[in-house]
């Protein structure tokens, strides 16, 4: 989140009706009001807050939404302290929508580490990962897994029954299981995004649903262990490969080799994301398989 300069500028309507006249005075007055109280709307809601970038982000979109709003010609009696109370809201709106996503991330990682148990066989281990995380049909899975619906839904129960018998906790694991069980989910997230780059099944061969919840997956291991240069690899060559996504494919979903693709289509901010994931790896001196 970006500051806001309280220069910044007020639009002004140009309408040259009697409405569009109102308006504009309106707004003029707004712009007063914007550069004499952007200072006390920021303090206020840094002090509710404790995040001066969220306040003045908050702030912004307050004054942004009052010169929308007050295009009846008449301001509120107190203007500065509607505009102050709308940026508290909207700040306070915004840290329990970031509180949410934290708990639904926590959530997701600890449902990763559960379906990629030990315990459990590889493919199997993979299968529950698309079903439970991926949100992909049992129909979907067993397509990709060569075999009938019917035997993969046994499968998915098997696997569940198995979690509930073995009383498989859903938490993230101790410290001393770990290198085992990240090298578990390594594996698996890395089987994902493949099949999502040179998808088996669909009419596509890109699934790009799939790729994306790779890399969301992958990004949520990573922040949880980000001094683990293994899973930093696997999120930096996933996020370098599928910058060639849009290039991959022609217009009527043929596959583009490498040499032939065209490199401006490339996504050049995902490749410096990927490149500064890489470099944060390789920082550690530990190589493994997927930084290389």
């Amino acid at each position: 989140m970006g500051s806001h300069d309280p220069r910044g500028p007020v639009r002004r309507d140009r309408d040259t009706s009697a409405d569009g006249d109102a308006r504009v005075a309106v707004n003029g007055e707004v712009e007063v009001i914007f550069r004499r109280e952007w200072g006390r709307a920021v303090a206020v809601v840094t002090r509710l807050t404790g995040d001066l970038a969220l306040a003045e982000d908050a702030v912004a979109e307050a004054f942004a939404g009052a010169v929308g709003t007050w295009t009846d010609g008449r301001l509120p009696a107190d203007p500065a302290g509607w505009l102050i109370t709308v940026a508290k809201n909207k700040a306070l709106d915004r840290i329990r929508r970031e509180s949410r996503r934290s708990v639904k991330e926590e959530e997701a990682t600890r449902l990763i580490f559960a379906c990629c148990h030990p315990a459990l066989d590889p493919g199997t281990r993979v299968a529950l990962t698309l079903r439970s995380l991926c949100g992909l049909t049992t129909a979907e899975i067993a397509r990709s897994f060569l075999v009938a619906d019917a035997t993969m839904a046994q499968r998915l129960v098997r696997a569940k029954r198995k979690i509930r018998d073995a009383a498989i906790p859903f938490r993230v694991p101790a410290d001393r299981d770990l290198p085992e069980r990240v090298q578990s989910v390594q594996r698996v997230l890395y089987l994902v995004f493949t099949e999502g780059h040179r998808a088996t099944v669909g009419p596509g061969v890109i699934r790009r649903e799939l790729c994306d919840e790779a890399i969301r997956l992958a990004r949520l291991v990573s922040e949880w262990r980000p001094e683990d240069p293994e899973t930093l690899g696997l999120l930096a060559l996933m996020l370098l490969t599928d910058a060639r996504r849009a290039a991959r494919t022609t217009a009527d979903g043929r596959l583009v080799l490498l040499a032939d693709q065209d490199r401006g289509l490339w996504d050049s901010a995902q490749i410096a994301e990927g490149t500064r994931v890489l470099d944060r790896a390789i920082q550690a001196r530990r190589p493994g398989p997927y930084q290389l």
